[in-house]
Parts: C-alpha cells; sequence; structure tokens
C-alpha cells in the first residue's frame, strides 16, 4: 500500500489518492473556492505536459489557502500545511508566480515561521500585489519575536506586556537584562527602544533602533521610531530621513507618507 501522505517519489502516482483525500475533506467548499480549477492544475499543463514539483506545491497552497479564506479556521489551515511542506519550501514559494500562494506562503509564516524567514518575508513587502505586501508586514511583525530560545522568548514577552500596560521603566530594566545576556536580540532592543522613546529618552532610544536596523535591514518599525524620535528632538531633517528609510524598506506606510508629506510642507512654509 502507498504511504500516505505521498512522498516526492511517488508523488505522481499517489495523485489520484492525494486528490480524492482533499476533496472528500474539503468538499463544503469546493465550488466557492475555486478548488477544481486549482487541484486541476495537478494533473496536467494546458499542453498536457506534467508539472514539476514545485508548480505542485504552489497549487496545493494556493488550494488550502482559499479553504482558510472562506472557513478561517487558522488551525486547521496550519495543520495541513504542515503536513506538506517544511520552512525551507515555503520560504521558496514566498517566490512564487501564482499570487495566491504567495499570499498563502506569507501568511502560514507568519502563524508558524521562524526568525529565518525574515529576509523573505521583508521581501513580500515590494511585492507587486498589495495582498501579499499587507500580510507580509503583520507577519513580519509575529516573526521578530520568536527569535532566540524560549527562556529569552518569554523575558521578551513579559519586556512587551510591561510596555502595554505602560511600565516603561521596568520594561527597560528587565530589557537591560536581557540585552546583557544576549546583545543581539533585536527585537528585545526595539522594545527596549519603544520604552525609552516614552521615557523621553530621545538619544537612547535612537541608539537603540539604529543598531536594530544593523541587525535587520527590514525592521520598518525601528526606522519609524528613529524619525519620530528626532522629530521630538526638533531635527526635521533627520526625522524626515528616516521616514523616508521605513518607506524604502516598506511602502505600504501610507500614514507615514502623509505625515512626512505634512512636515515637507510645514518646512516650505
Amino acid at each position: 500500500m502507498q504511504p500516505f501522505p505521498p512522498t516526492p517519489e511517488n508523488f505522481v502516482d499517489t495523485i489520484a489518492q492525494v486528490s480524492t483525500f482533499i476533496f472528500l475533506d474539503l468538499f463544503p467548499f469546493i465550488q466557492k473556492s475555486g478548488i477544481i480549477e486549482i487541484a486541476w492544475e495537478w494533473f496536467s499543463l494546458p499542453n498536457g505536459k506534467r508539472m514539476d514539483s514545485f508548480d505542485k506545491q504552489q497549487s496545493l497552497l494556493a488550494a488550502l489557502y482559499q479553504v482558510y479564506l472562506q472557513t478561517h479556521d487558522t488551525r486547521s489551515f496550519i495543520e495541513q500545511v504542515q503536513e506538506y511542506y517544511n520552512e525551507a519550501s515555503l520560504i521558496r514559494l514566498t517566490g512564487a508566480l501564482c499570487v495566491e500562494t504567495r499570499r498563502g506562503s506569507a501568511l502560514i509564516l507568519g502563524f508558524v515561521g521562524t526568525y529565518q524567514t525574515n529576509k523573505a518575508l521583508g521581501c513580500l513587502l515590494k511585492d507587486r500585489d498589495r495582498s501579499v505586501r499587507l500580510i507580509a508586514e503583520s507577519s513580519l511583525k509575529s516573526v521578530w519575536s520568536r527569535e532566540g530560545s524560549e527562556e529569552q522568548r518569554q523575558e521578551l514577552y513579559a519586556v512587551m506586556r510591561l510596555i502595554a500596560e505602560q511600565k516603561f521603566g521596568e520594561a527597560v530594566q528587565r530589557a537591560n537584562i536581557l540585552l546583557d545576556d544576549y546583545p543581539c536580540y533585536i527585537e528585545a532592543r526595539n522594545q527596549r527602544a519603544i520604552a525609552l522613546f516614552a521615557l523621553r529618552q530621545f538619544e537612547n532610544a535612537i541608539e537603540d533602533s539604529r543598531i536594530v536596523l544593523d541587525l535587520n535591514p527590514y525592521h520598518f518599525g525601528a526606522a519609524l521610531g528613529m524619525g519620530h524620535a528626532y522629530f521630538q528632538l526638533r531635527n526635521k531633517q533627520e526625522a524626515i530621513k528616516c521616514f523616508h528609510q521605513a518607506l524604502a524598506i516598506n511602502p505600504n506606510l501610507e500614514s507615514v507618507r502623509r505625515h512626512l508629506e505634512r512636515i515637507t510642507q510645514s518646512r516650505m512654509i
């Protein structure tokens, strides 16, 4: 009996079995989600040629993403995707031609991706599809907090909770301890910059944000934070430069674009 799920070696021989499984499991959503059209791509291209493994991976992830849009069942989406894909293959699929595949890969990496997905998601911030860009932006924020060991992540979450509770002094103290042990913990440094900004220690916040950007060139939040800190210091020239840097990393920051326009116009008056 063929193993299930199929391995890459016997994928072609078991494609009918896989298709049957998916159609039976997802039958209530087949007509609405367009799975028939997507799953048909598993069998052949318009010219009758078999698709390669990458094409099949694109089609399956696109189908699973379409079902997720219908059900909003996050747990099921994660389980089904993880059954067929590892992180390396999902990173590769962020460069797929199929827009549904890029959306699906950006979404699932936001749910389960490690910090190793930072670059792939960062590149999607400039994708030609707006939905891909917005999903990637949200996913990046989740991925940034997954760096480090489990113990370090728990300490980071404690710092973030203190900031949410507006206990900024305590947040800085906890972040200091964490960074003493792990100086390159990027998100811990970013969170400390946020707390320092709230304490009006703008120069120190800028220094932390600058280091964050040196370590993670996709961290648009750090560039944005630097811009606000310079603005508070009445250094509009540096503030404008930082806002432009944030937009260069993430062109989807429309509120930053509008803020930048207001600053530029006020300088001209």
